[in-house]
């Protein structure tokens, strides 16, 4: 799990594993010896992408180290119904204390990467990259990005430190009122880039006019929140032909109201990325299961 650190996905697993009280499993504590053994598979229910599935080893590693975890397929691959993700093997009450944590990670991981992937499709051949936001669940946030990239999208900023992203509720918190604030938007990216120079700096969007002004001041990226199809296709025009050649243009991101259905047309209009809150809040889970064997 490239760039993930393995000691914050274990202080999560841990944390979850609390939750589920894995060390006071009655139920295996009445029926199972404390000496029986099993094997186990972990299996994909439907097609899909997966991701999550070293994770899902390390939730079984946390709960016993003599628990023996398999990988067959890695992170990003395709899975089929029926197709085992992992083998297993060790002490019974092990694997069962660690089971629902490991496939709560691994499906909800894995839808992640199953929707990614179907809006990444739909925008191939065009310019435009599908990116995540930060609508992710407090705590998941690395694991959630790590699906989307599985899926074939990007990460957008992990965390407020990373870039400047100047959204509508901070011109409206220094008294910019709700129209076209050219002047409050140009002043904004200046004082961004005074204060962090070298970070990347953004600057979200409502209409053509807005945009306008931001193009100015030469943000980064320019970020298009809920504007219409024909008003992105302005907007891509005007950050061509309305700007000094030795400028270079800025990134322009869509955001708001994408859908599978028309997320190509927007990467049609000439977007360069399309960042989607529903893939790491509203991704339906993948089906896996883990089945003694």
């Amino acid at each position: 799990m490239s760039g993930l650190s393995r000691e914050a996905v274990l202080s999560l697993i841990r944390l979850a594993l609390r939750e589920d009280q894995a060390g006071r499993d009655i139920t295996s504590t009445a029926v199972l010896p404390a000496t029986a053994r099993a094997r186990a598979r972990l299996i994909a229910r439907a097609p899909g992408i997966l991701a999550g599935g070293q994770a899902a080893g390390w939730v079984f590693r946390a709960v016993d180290r003599r628990v023996r975890y398999r990988v067959r397929l890695h992170d990003g691959t395709a899975t089929r119904p029926g197709q085992v993700v992992a083998n297993l093997d060790g002490p019974a009450r092990s694997i069962f204390a660690a089971e629902r944590t490991a496939l709560n990670l691994l499906g909800h991981l894995s839808g992640i990467a199953t929707l990614t992937h179907a809006y990444a499709r739909r925008v191939r051949g065009t310019r435009a990259k599908v990116y995540d936001t930060r609508k992710t669940l407090p705590g998941l946030r690395a694991l959630e990005k790590h699906a989307v990239r599985a899926g074939g999208g990007r990460s957008h900023r992990g965390s407020l430190a990373e870039a400047v992203l100047i959204k509508t509720n901070h011109l409206k918190a220094l008294g910019q009122g709700t129209g076209d604030r050219g002047q409050g938007i140009q002043n904004a990216i200046k004082r961004a880039k005074r204060r962090f120079p070298g970070k990347f700096v953004e600057v979200e969007v409502r209409t053509v006019r807005q945009f306008q002004s931001a193009l100015t001041a030469q943000p980064d990226a320019i970020l298009l929140d809920n504007m219409s199809l024909h008003d992105v296709r302005r907007a891509v025009h005007l950050s061509h032909v309305s700007r000094p050649l030795s400028q270079k243009r800025p990134l322009l991101e869509v955001s708001g109201g994408i859908t599978l259905k028309n997320v190509r047309a927007y990467a049609r209009a000439g977007a360069d990325r399309i960042s989607i809150g529903r893939l790491t809040h509203s991704a339906p889970a993948l089906d896996v299961s883990l089945e003694i064997v």
